[in-house]
C-alpha cells in the first residue's frame, strides 16, 4: 500500500496565520465530517485554540450513521465538550450556531457588559480538513456567497472576515491538514470521505479499506448495491473487489470499480456511516 500524505505550502501558511489572528476571536468553530469525527480533528488547531472555547461542529450529518453520530454528541458531552451536528444548508443552522456559541461566551459578554463595554458581535475563527463543508456553512450563516465551494479539496487558500449578523463575525480560514498523519489508516478516512486530492492516494487501497469496513457494519448494503451473494462476502477483500469489478461489468479494471466503489460511499448509494466508532460516553478516545 503507498503512503499517503498533503500538506502543501499554503496549508503550512494558514496555520502561521492562525497562530497569528487566534488572539482576535472570541471562540474557534472547528468544523469536523461526522463520518470521521475523529479522524478529522486537525492536532494543529487543538494546538494552536488550546486556550480559547471551542465549538466542535460535526458537518454532514447526513452523509452519516444516526446512531453514531448520536453517540458522539453524548461523548462530547461528557467531556464537558460544546458541539453540535448539523446539516449546513438548513434554514435553522444560524441561529442554531449563533445561540450555542452565545451559550459558551455568555459569562465573557455579560462580564463586558458589567464593565460598560459596547455590545459587539461574538469573533469566531472557522477552522477544518479540506472540503469538510466550512465554505457551504459560511455562505449560509452570512447568507450569500461569500466563500468559494467546490467538491475538491483545497478550493479555499487564503483568510477572510466575514460578517453573519449582528451577532456573529466569523475568520475563514482554508482547509488544512498536518505535517504528518498519525497513522495510514486515517488517511485511508480522509481520503474516502474526500478530504484528499485524488491524484494523491492509489483508489483501490481506499477502495479495498472501504470494502473492510462496510464488510463489518453494512454488509446488506454491499450485497444490494453490488448483487453479491452470502458466499461472496466471505472472499478476502482483493477478491470480493475482483467480484464487484466483474459484476459492475467493467471486466478486470479494478481501478475503474475501486473508484466507483468510493463515489458509491460518498454519495450514501451505501447509506449513511461512519468510520469513527464513537467512545462510549466519559472515554478518553476513540
Amino acid at each position: 500500500m503507498s503512503t499517503i500524505q498533503w500538506f502543501p505550502g499554503h496549508m503550512a501558511k494558514a496555520i502561521r496565520q492562525m497562530e497569528e489572528n487566534v488572539h482576535l476571536v472570541d471562540i474557534v468553530f472547528e468544523l469536523v465530517d461526522a463520518r470521521i469525527p475523529a479522524a478529522s480533528r486537525n492536532p494543529e488547531v487543538t494546538r494552536i485554540s488550546q486556550h480559547k472555547p471551542h465549538l466542535i461542529i460535526l458537518t454532514k450529518k447526513d452523509l452519516a450513521d444516526p446512531q453514531q453520530t448520536a453517540a458522539w454528541l453524548a461523548y462530547y458531552r461528557s467531556q464537558n465538550q460544546p458541539a453540535i451536528a448539523i446539516d449546513s444548508r438548513a434554514n435553522v443552522t444560524p441561529k442554531q450556531i449563533t445561540k450555542i456559541a452565545l451559550s459558551i461566551l455568555a459569562d465573557k459578554l455579560a462580564n463586558e457588559k458589567a464593565k460598560g463595554l459596547k455590545e459587539r458581535p461574538v469573533r469566531a475563527m472557522t477552522v477544518g480538513v479540506p472540503n469538510v463543508g466550512k465554505s457551504t456553512l459560511l455562505n449560509h450563516l452570512v447568507q450569500r456567497k461569500a466563500a468559494q465551494v467546490g467538491d475538491t479539496p483545497g478550493v479555499t487558500k487564503g483568510q477572510q472576515w466575514l460578517r453573519s449578523s449582528n451577532h456573529l463575525e466569523l475568520l475563514d480560514t482554508p482547509g488544512i491538514l498536518w505535517p504528518k498523519f498519525k497513522d495510514q489508516s486515517m488517511a485511508l478516512k480522509l481520503a474516502l470521505t474526500g478530504a484528499i486530492k485524488e491524484k494523491l492516494y492509489a483508489k483501490d487501497d481506499v477502495a479495498l479499506f472501504a470494502l473492510g469496513f462496510f464488510r463489518q457494519y453494512h454488509a446488506d448494503a454491499l450485497q444490494e448495491r453490488y448483487r453479491l451473494t452470502a458466499a461472496d462476502l466471505e472472499l478476502s477483500d482483493v477478491d470480493l473487489l475482483m467480484k464487484i469489478t466483474a459484476n459492475l461489468g467493467m471486466r478486470d479494471d479494478y481501478e475503474r470499480a475501486s473508484e466507483r466503489l468510493i463515489l458509491d460511499a460518498r454519495h450514501k448509494k451505501l447509506g449513511g456511516f461512519t468510520l469513527d466508532r464513537a467512545p462510549k460516553a466519559g472515554g478518553d478516545n476513540a
